[in-house]
Formats: structure tokens, C-alpha cells, sequence
């Protein structure tokens, strides 16, 4: 798979998504999270690494509503959108990916994309064209049953659906998770092709180093806060992330 030739936006100083000292976590008095920070700018594309049980993905979730926010607040354009329920969140504009359980099997894949846009339907036919356009596979393999698809394409056909909505920050939660080198660098160039498009993209990724390699920014989480933060190819050179993260995260 080879990038695309879509050129980015210009960038922009505009904060789209902040949040600030999150404390948060599963179970009453028990916080995964403990004091995370992060700050995002309009059309970036932000990377969050870290060791097992750092709480990148718990990070990712308090983000969308989906683990409560004990303390501390979440700003989506500077309107505060901590603990809002994650159904009124992709209203505003925020898509999420989860890791697992990302399409419904059952159903073939223009049925999962319209599912993606039950909130807005009738941009229905508008956004299915934009997603062929952006995924011309999906368009061409729209009656298959997204049960009988591989791991990749299941992924494809979960961001389609998410970004059926049009969103502004899309959350990506472990998007090269179970898949093979190939289709793990299928999906890092496809993430890198939708944010060209203009969308914000906030991605988990345990492939601490590939991720670095696209990313604008990368978060380093260590128990439960932002322990480090820089541009992807700063943390790629920092002597202090490879002998502590990069190390174990995966050449």
C-alpha cells in the first residue's frame, strides 16, 4: 500500500481537544489515571505510547465518555465535555475506534457504515460516497458480510464507519492490535491518509515506534500520567524513551 498524494492542510495553532490533570478510572477510589495531560491542535496527529497497564487506552476512553472522570476536565474546542455520554460526543464530533468487537459480523459492510451515521442520516449517501472515494475496496466489496472479513479489513471498515459521522478528532484505540506486519503498515498509512484529509487523529498504539514515525506528537504515558512529550521523531531520538519504552515496545 503506498501513500497517498493528498496534501495536507496547513497547519493550524487552533486547540481542538485539551485535556487537563484526568484522573479516572473503573472501579470507585481506583484511578488508572492520575493527573494525565494533553493538548491538540487542529489537523494533528498524535500518538500515545507506553508500557502494558500505563492507561493508554483508559486515557483514550475518558476521552470519549466511556470511563468516568473523577477530576480534572476534558475541552473539546475549549467547551468543556468531561463525562459527556459518549452518544452526544460523536454529535459533536469526536469518533472513536475500539480496539475489539469494532464491526457488527452479522451485518455486510454498507450496513455497518450505515450504522455509523444513524445520528445523521440524511448526509447518509453523501458520506457513503466520501468513504468510497477514501476506501474504494469497501466500495467494491459492499455486500460482504463483515463477519467473513480479515483482521485489516474488519479495521477498515470500523474507521469507515466512524468517520461516516464526519468527525473533527477521530480516537483510535490500538489500530494495528492482532495483525500482521503487512496489514499493521496498511493501517499506520491508512490513519496517516485520513488525517491529510483534515481530521484530527488521537492514536494508542503499542507499535511505539511506527506510530512515532507518522505522528506530529507523541504522548509517552507511565503509570497513569503524561510522562514525556515531544514531536514523534524527537522521541524516536531521545535516549531516555528507547532505553525505557522503545526498547520493549517493539522495533
Amino acid at each position: 500500500m503506498t501513500a497517498s498524494p493528498i496534501q495536507r492542510p496547513a497547519a493550524s495553532t487552533e486547540v481542538v481537544l485539551e485535556a487537563t490533570d484526568v484522573f479516572a478510572g473503573y472501579l470507585p477510589g481506583i484511578d488508572i489515571l492520575n493527573g494525565c495531560s494533553m493538548t491538540v491542535k487542529e489537523g494533528e496527529l498524535i500518538g500515545i505510547i507506553g508500557p502494558n497497564g500505563a492507561g493508554k487506552s483508559t486515557f483514550l476512553k475518558a476521552l470519549f465518555g466511556l470511563v468516568p472522570v473523577r477530576s480534572g476536565t476534558v475541552k473539546l474546542r475549549g467547551e468543556s465535555i468531561t463525562n459527556v455520554r459518549a452518544d452526544e460526543l460523536v454529535k459533536r464530533g469526536i469518533g472513536f475506534v475500539p480496539q475489539n468487537n469494532n464491526v457488527f459480523p452479522s451485518l455486510s459492510i454498507e450496513e455497518n457504515l450505515e450504522m455509523g451515521s444513524f445520528q445523521q442520516h440524511k448526509k447518509y449517501k453523501e458520506q457513503l460516497e466520501k468513504i468510497f472515494d477514501l476506501f474504494p475496496v469497501l466500495g467494491e466489496r459492499r455486500s460482504q458480510r463483515a463477519g467473513s472479513l480479515s483482521g485489516g479489513e474488519r479495521q477498515m471498515v470500523a474507521m469507515a464507519r466512524a468517520l461516516m459521522m464526519d468527525p473533527a478528532v477521530l480516537l483510535l484505540d490500538e489500530p494495528s492490535a492482532g495483525l500482521s506486519p503487512v496489514r499493521q503498515d496498511e493501517t499506520f498509512v491508512r490513519t496517516r491518509h485520513i488525517n491529510r484529509t483534515g481530521v484530527t487523529v488521537i492514536m494508542v498504539e503499542q507499535n511505539a515506534r511506527r506510530c512515532l514515525q507518522i505522528c506530529d506528537r507523541g504522548y509517552v504515558l507511565d503509570q497513569g500520567t503524561s510522562a514525556y512529550t515531544a514531536s514523534g521523531q524527537e522521541l524516536l531520538r531521545d535516549p531516555k524513551v528507547i532505553e525505557l519504552y522503545l526498547g520493549t515496545l517493539g522495533a
